[in-house]
């Protein structure tokens, strides 16, 4: 049976690689993007639309089966700490919910790894209140992917991205036992993981971090462009 995507943060590192995929994915008869500007991209399955997420309503939203959420940025991007989590929190819960009214049932979501609602960061604290919401909205499947450091080449350079991608790739190997969880991970792996579970159609909620991306998609997934 096939599927329809609803996709927000194709614009990042991680949504540009899900885009690529979900358009290559027989699976998918459609696949709609909600972003903030035009992606500059045709494809005869792909339904992109501009929109304002703060005055998102579910008027004109088109049924879905499956939600792919990669909305992210940071604080210095944002502005303050309110922006960010207006973005990273609010908009994502948004989408999901008037998503989940429209019909979907299965959702993926880029989390952090050390989300948690309790948390002293104010990042991972965030992140920990934006899974309490989408759990609270009864997906028959949901899964968030806590990654650590994601690798590769975003569309808008962030200060000390080289520097942070080259020290996480020499320090992954010492990461080891219990600190696992903290390896990076390429971005188009962690897209391919998260279709790779959508796919599974697996009730419930699940909290996936590194070893489970790449139990998802075992082989090393390259960056591809749609």
């Amino acid at each position: 049976m096939t599927r329809s995507a609803l996709l927000v943060g194709a614009t990042g590192l991680v949504g540009g690689q899900l885009l690529a995929r979900l358009l290559r994915d027989p699976r998918y008869d459609r696949v709609t993007v909600l972003a903030r500007r035009p992606l500059g991209l045709e494809h005869p399955r792909l339904d992109a639309r501009v929109v304002d997420f703060a005055r998102l309503k579910g008027d004109g939203l088109p049924g879905v089966t499956d939600v792919y959420g990669a909305l992210g940025t940071t604080i210095r991007q944002a502005g303050s700490q309110e922006a960010f989590r207006e973005v990273d929190q609010h908009h994502t819960v948004r989408v999901a919910a008037l998503a989940r009214d429209a019909g979907a049932e299965r959702i993926a979501v880029v989390s952090s790894v050390g989300a948690g609602s309790g948390s002293r960061a104010f990042y991972l604290r965030v992140k920990g209140d934006m899974e309490a919401e989408v759990t609270a909205l009864g997906y028959r499947q949901t899964a968030f992917f806590r990654p650590s450091f994601i690798l590769g080449r975003r569309p808008s350079h962030r200060p000390g991205e080289g520097l942070g991608s080259s020290a996480a790739t020499v320090l992954a190997p010492l990461l080891a036992g219990p600190a696992r969880p903290y390896r990076p991970v390429p971005a188009g792996r962690l897209a391919a993981a998260m279709i790779a579970a959508l796919a599974e159609d697996r009730p419930g909620v699940r909290v996936l971090t590194h070893d489970d991306f790449l139990a998802l998609a075992p082989r090393p997934a390259a960056d591809v462009r749609a």
